[in-house]
């Protein structure tokens, strides 16, 4: 194993970090994500409840793994829009590596969900979207998939198999681990995650299992296809991966990788460090007011004169007055 050429191995406990691979032997790639630090300040300052906090963790995760691949200055975004207990999930991962996210749900509805909810039923029918924005060219792509009762985790592999058209395997895994922080014993979030797709040079060799019919009308079957041996070894490797193996401190993501390619040759690259850092500013915030009318405006003055805005993201404060501005750090 090793990066770029070189071997090295990860300090123990390697958290919040996106760990590239290839396989070369069963023409695979793809990347591992292990949030831990990062994760937990993100979800800590907006206090939400702890369903709606693993749910969100996982968004973040697969987020990492999908924002990683951009290889230009721009911008990867994933959002949900569903009809369920939690309407809106929103990460953004802003390059190289700054991570961001919020959720929009309805408190009383969670709370009335079991303990063992899954996370289909929190997001209800609606919709997945991802978003690509590559900034040098102003461009924008934007894919789509149903959600239909499901999860991250399978609604993503839909994603793959109707918008890329690339043999694709996602696996997420969200805990909580107990630590001790100044004498006191806390909860604290962890995520990980593993996304590998099958790409080898002859095009041909990439069938995917189960085809969309496309546009052909109401009821046509999906085409059955033969998968190539390489790929589905690589996929079933991938799917026995467990969740403690997936958010172990103990398991550096780069045995992971070792304990299941090890057979076949795995080869990791430098690991990209993710980053919780938000892009609201007050320049940006007056950009954003400047297009409201002045009518607008004066409605969202408060007694003193001030508009409070509160970035939905990372909860920080802002009071922009005419000629002057205060800025508050949120509660955290």
């Amino acid at each position: 194993m090793g990066g770029e050429g070189q071997p090295f191995s990860l300090p123990l406990g390697s958290d919040d970090i996106v760990l590239p691979f290839r396989v070369e032997a069963l023409d695979t790639r793809g990347r591992s994500v292990r949030l831990g630090k990062v994760l937990d300040e993100i979800l800590a300052r907006h206090a939400y409840p702890p369903k709606v906090e693993h749910l969100l963790a996982q968004a973040i995760a697969l987020t990492a793994l999908m924002g990683s691949s951009l290889k230009f200055d721009g911008r990867f975004q994933l959002q949900t829009k569903s009809e369920g207990p939690v309407s809106m999930l929103v990460v953004d991962f802003s390059t190289p590596a700054d991570m961001r996210a919020y959720a929009r749900f309805d408190a009383e509805a969670v709370e009335k969900l079991p303990a063992n909810a899954r996370d289909g039923q929190l997001l209800g029918p609606g919709y997945l979207g991802f978003t690509i924005e590559q900034t040098a060219l102003q461009s924008r792509y934007q894919g789509i998939v149903s959600l239909d009762g499901q999860g991250l985790e399978a609604a993503a592999m839909q994603y793959f198999r109707q918008s890329e058209q690339i043999p694709s395997v996602v696996r997420l895994a969200v805990a909580e681990e107990q630590v001790m922080i100044d004498g006191a014993r806390r909860q604290r979030w962890r995520a990980g995650g593993i996304l590998a797709q099958f790409l080898p040079q002859a095009p041909e060799r990439m069938r995917v299992a189960d085809l969309d019919p496309g546009d052909a009308p109401a009821g046509t079957p999906k085409h059955e296809v033969a998968e190539d041996d390489a790929w589905v070894e690589a996929r079933s490797l991938v799917e026995t991966t467990e969740d403690l193996e997936l958010v172990d401190p103990a398991l550096g993501l780069d045995r992971l990788l070792y304990r299941l390619f090890n057979e076949r040759g795995v080869t990791v690259q430098n690991p990209l460090a993710i980053a919780d850092q938000c892009r609201c500013s007050e320049a940006k915030i007056r950009q954003m007011l400047a297009q409201f009318p002045p009518e607008d405006l004066a409605d969202m003055r408060e007694d003193d004169g001030q508009i409070g805005i509160t970035c939905e993201f990372c909860s920080r404060k802002y009071r922009l007055g005419a000629f002057s501005s205060e800025v508050e750090a949120g509660s955290r």
